[in-house]
């Protein structure tokens, strides 16, 4: 890991009030290089042999998630995806909860399965929801065919 790579990380991780653990470090360098959410499956892959296994993974991800570090981005074929919550549009780092907060839409290949971020597609947040009903995060996904494929 590059020095200034690990400094943002222990940045990140200090911002939210986390232990600079090898896991959690080796998984932000995982999300921070990665261009489309990641599946579980794909973190390991990217990690080195031995660095943690599936239940610290697992664990990992959902204190990040706790603090709004990193957000499920979507569940697709029964397998979450994760990514930095920063990436999220209208979101101040690390991430912003409540009403105005949300994640950029995703777009899944229904024929190669790919997963793209669309951040630069910007879709109204809802309005006048039924009483009793609070939003916390708005997420938009979308499934058609990608270039490649179309």
């Amino acid at each position: 890991m590059r020095l200034q790579t690990k400094k943002n990380i222990d940045n990140l991780l200090g911002s939210v009030k986390l232990r600079r653990t090898d896991p959690r470090r080796t998984i932000l360098e995982v999300l921070l290089s990665a261009k489309r959410p990641q599946t579980v499956g794909e973190i390991m892959t990217a990690m080195s042999k031995g660095c943690a296994n599936k239940v610290t993974v697992y664990r990992t991800l959902e204190s990040m998630v706790r603090t709004g570090l990193v957000h499920r981005a979507l569940v697709h074929k029964r397998a979450e995806h994760f990514e930095l919550a920063d990436r999220c549009t209208d979101a101040p780092h690390p991430c912003r909860r409540g009403r105005g907060a949300q994640c950029h839409p995703h777009f899944t290949c229904v024929s190669c399965g790919a997963t793209s971020c669309m951040v630069e597609v910007s879709i109204p947040l809802v309005k006048r929801l039924e009483e009793g009903f609070i939003i916390h995060r708005q997420q938009v996904h979308l499934e058609g065919l990608c270039p490649q494929c179309a």
